[in-house]
């Protein structure tokens, strides 16, 4: 009873913020995302133990990551009708908690793995809705390339489901490291408690109409031009909660710059963040070496990504 999987992180382009039912991990409004790859992770689950563990990149996972483990395995369990333990470890091909979604891949990875290690035959939706409750940007790894989250008031319905998107072949991203440590969750718990939430829920209607339609009809100006504005009403949100916490870091104004000053220039180049310091700046093939070029110029790490597949099961395991 052992499997292993690999998923893709994901860029949040219109992202969701705070959760209507945190037991069920269901957000208050609908999102949308971006897999990238070749960043990825690999995860394999073997049931058959006394106890739970689970290593991340060869580190006990912290209590937070445990408890959503724990989550999915145990709706696993459930469903196979089995009551075994299992051992879980996981490795990343990137830096986790500076923004740039590992919980999404981590938690699609051990979705896949766990319901193959328990013999469970889910289709995509089911596996989505499983994913959903380690991590909700989850739900969207595990159906890879663009792919819209949709909330709801039931647990089987809020799932994930694809946007064809006629452009993803020339699409790269070129992630500029700000390597800040952070919790995502923090941010969720604190949105609704923003004098700005209410704006936020007011404007996301539109942005995920334009997105939709932006996205299917290969528009990349109108795509990225969107997730940017997102990104700034995130941080608005976020900087307004009661904590006024403010996650960007002067590296990530900079590298915004690059955006705004590489577009002055008829170079199609948009910025986009989650919730952390590190940012992506979105461009097409043509033009990604020498948006990494600029980006290595202020001293940062960068990488050159794609559009990513889903979630899907692989031969080689971890242990």
């Amino acid at each position: 009873m052992k499997a292993t999987a690999r998923a893709h992180p994901i860029q949040g382009l219109i992202k969701y913020h705070g959760l209507r039912d945190e037991s069920h991990n269901i957000p208050y409004h609908d999102s949308i995302s971006m897999c990238t790859a070749p960043s990825k992770t690999e995860t394999t689950v073997e049931f058959g133990y006394d106890e739970d563990t689970c290593l991340v990149d060869g580190d006990e996972i912290d209590r937070e990551g445990y408890r959503g483990v724990e989550t999915v395995l145990d709706r696993v369990r459930r469903r196979a009708g089995i009551d075994q333990r299992a051992r879980v470890e996981s490795r990343n091909s990137f830096a986790s908690n500076v923004g740039l979604g590992a919980s999404a891949s981590g938690f699609a990875a051990l979705a896949v793995a766990a319901a193959e290690a328990a013999g469970l035959d889910l289709d995509r939706r089911q596996l989505s809705v499983l994913a959903r409750h380690g991590s909700p940007s989850a739900a969207r790894s595990i159906t890879g390339g663009f792919s819209h989250l949709r909330t709801s008031t039931t647990d089987e319905e809020c799932a994930a489901e694809r946007i064809d998107a006629p452009f993803e072949a020339d699409i790269r991203t070129v992630v500029g490291m700000v390597p800040e440590f952070k919790h995502t969750s923090h941010a969720h718990e604190e949105a609704p408690d923003s004098h700005l939430f209410d704006g936020r829920l007011a404007y996301i209607h539109d942005a995920l109409a334009d997105m939709q339609r932006s996205i299917r009809e290969g528009d990349f100006e109108g795509t990225f031009l969107l997730a940017e504005r997102d990104s700034l009403s995130l941080l608005a949100v976020t900087m307004t909660g009661p904590e006024n916490w403010f996650y960007w870091r002067p590296e990530t104004i900079r590298l915004r710059d690059i955006a705004t000053r590489l577009r002055s220039e008829e170079l199609p180049v948009y910025f986009s963040s989650d919730t952390g310091a590190t940012a992506y700046l979105n461009t097409t093939a043509a033009h990604a070496d020498r948006v990494a070029e600029e980006v290595e110029s202020l001293g940062l790490e960068s990488h050159v990504w794609r559009v990513g597949g889903p979630a899907t099961p692989v031969e080689d395991h971890l242990f």
